[in-house]
């Protein structure tokens, strides 16, 4: 039943990738290829020579579930397969699979933000390290979709495509200051989402605007106000969110650039430190926001604060428990292929809850117990 199970759910989201292969020279079926990888990435194989010995290590098991009609593959196999795979096909299977385990939300946060992958520069080659942008769902704590960029200024034309592929409707999307762009705001409202988008130097006059709005002309008297104190990690900290209406404050210039902007926000954040090197010391930042949200400080101070989680539940995570940023693959497309692996991975190791560990934890838990690698499969 499993098996058959497990079968029918490879089979229905990845059996439309094409098989670049000359028929004659199959040894290995492709859908065992990507099956087997899935699964010894799940149970912490980091490389194509892990993978194999995973396979190896687990053949057995793995005759349950695949045909494997020449035994496993070898690691040269498993590479060269994934750099030649077509890595839009894959990542759209990726997709596909993730929105069957996704509940829709109304009001979920979707954070959209950019990792560079550090080992996949190859210097004989003049090959930069890619960089992947990633779209987050917060109430579903899973990746919806990601894009590959060959340099983080790519993220503009990026971060409108990958709302093509995700579905955001109801959900308020948050971006940093790199995604402030107003076709991308434009994009977000018409896929029927709201935006709360970063302000930095690169929005020049808006910053100047909206800082002067807050800072000189009153705008923080007359403010919806949030605060919200953390104590943790040796330090407190204090945030404080005003929120005003933006056609009060801002020139219409600058508010008729930007679809259905309807608020500018401010975020004061206050820490002292209690110990550690910097104990006794205190330290001082505010930032500045604008977006389609009403003017409710409460929610808008929420919705920012848990962009963070793009930063602590997926790229931090992806680096301690899959060592991505030390990933040497680069090879034609592999790198990027690898790189969806990881988060299939991820999404599946993070949709089963019945284990209360990190993923680090859960990935060897996979790797030891057949009976908990199924459940994560089939969760």
């Amino acid at each position: 039943m499993e098996s058959t199970l497990l079968q029918t759910r490879l089979l229905e989201y990845f059996s439309e990738i094409k098989d670049f292969r000359r028929p004659h020279l199959c040894l290995h079926n492709l859908i065992d290829i990507i099956g087997i990888a899935i699964l010894a990435v799940i149970c912490g194989a980091d490389e194509w020579t892990e993978i194999e010995e995973y396979g190896i290590s687990n053949e057995t098991l793995l005759r349950e579930y695949f045909e494997l009609p020449n035994g496993i593959p070898s690691h040269d196999t498993f590479g060269r397969v994934f750099s030649m795979l077509n890595p839009e096909e894959f990542s759209n299977c990726f997709i596909l699979w993730v929105k069957s385990l996704c509940s829709i939300f109304e009001e979920d946060i979707i954070n959209i933000d950019g990792k560079s992958i550090r080992g996949s520069y190859d210097t004989e080659s003049g090959k930069g390290a890619i960089h992947m942008v990633s779209a987050w769902s917060t109430a579903n704590n899973l990746v919806l979709g990601q894009l590959k960029v060959s340099e983080k200024s790519n993220e503009i034309t990026a971060i409108p495509k990958l709302l093509d592929l995700v579905e955001v409707k109801g959900s308020v999307v948050t971006i940093d200051a790199m995604g402030t762009q107003k076709e991308i705001a434009k994009k977000i409202r018409e896929k029927e989402a709201d935006y709360v988008l970063a302000l930095k130097g690169n929005q020049g006059n808006l910053l100047k605007e909206v800082e002067q709005s807050f800072e000189q002309l009153g705008a923080s008297e007359k403010a919806a106000i949030a605060i919200e104190l953390d104590v943790g990690h040796g330090r407190v900290e204090q945030r404080k969110c005003y929120v005003v209406e933006a056609a009060g404050w801002l020139s219409s210039k600058e508010h008729e650039k930007w679809k259905d902007l309807t608020t500018i926000v401010k975020i004061e954040s206050y820490t002292y430190y209690k110990n550690g090197k910097k104990e006794g010391k205190e330290s001082y930042d505010k930032r500045f926001y604008i977006s389609s949200l009403d003017k409710d400080a409460e929610r808008l101070n929420h919705t920012i604060r848990r962009h963070w989680g793009v930063e602590t539940e997926l790229h931090w995570i992806l680096d301690v428990a899959f060592v991505e940023d030390k990933s040497r693959v680069r090879m034609g497309q592999g790198d990027e292929n690898l790189s969806t692996l990881r988060r299939i991975a991820l999404n599946k190791l993070k949709n089963e809850t019945s284990v209360k560990r990190g993923v680090k934890c859960k990935r060897k838990k996979a790797g030891w117990d057949d009976e908990y690698l199924i459940k994560v499969l089939l969760t």
